[in-house]
């Protein structure tokens, strides 16, 4: 769970450095990429910070991507609900996909994300990618984490335009 949720637009622009690199931490897991989004406020929308924020990611090292992926918890382990042996056979693709490509498997669900999720869907997701070259993938990947960020700064921000007065 995050610590800092639905801050608004505003009230994110306006936090110090140090507190906005710390919330922006929260969503990706990378001081480098939290310091960068951070020095580009002032953002005029949720669209803007989005924008911003996908451009830092694409601008920092495989290096730095591989240490983001390694703060993600394994996928097989993150499917709730689900019987051993699917579970068992999940936990080995994912063993197959480090092996291959030397970096934890990241894909972008909302129920990944806090929830559980279809572990089929996750199944025929991680084949398919297993096929990939390692360029590929690692653009592949590069864009789950992007699809995770954006999730996590909506949460961080709350609804376009703030809530709604009660």
């Amino acid at each position: 769970m995050m610590m800092h949720q639905g801050l608004g637009l505003e009230t994110f622009n306006d936090l110090p450095r140090r507190k906005a690199v710390h919330a922006l931490y929260e969503c990706c897991g990378s001081v480098t990429w939290a310091s960068r989004v951070a020095d580009g406020r002032s953002y005029t929308s949720h669209m803007d910070l989005f924008t911003g924020a996908d451009a830092e990611l694409g601008e920092l090292s495989d290096a730095d991507i591989d240490a983001l992926v390694s703060t993600h918890p394994p996928t097989g382990k993150k499917c709730a609900g689900m019987d051993p042996a699917t579970q068992s056979v999940l936990i080995d693709a994912c063993r197959m996909y480090v092996e291959r490509f030397g970096f934890g498997y990241i894909v972008c669900s909302a129920a990944l994300d806090g929830g559980s999720a279809d572990p089929r869907t996750v199944l025929i997701d991680l084949g398919h990618r297993l096929d990939n070259g390692l360029d590929t993938e690692r653009k592949v990947m590069r864009e789950e984490l992007a699809k995770i960020n954006r999730l996590r700064l909506g949460r961080l921000l709350g609804p376009e335009g703030g809530w709604p007065l009660y």
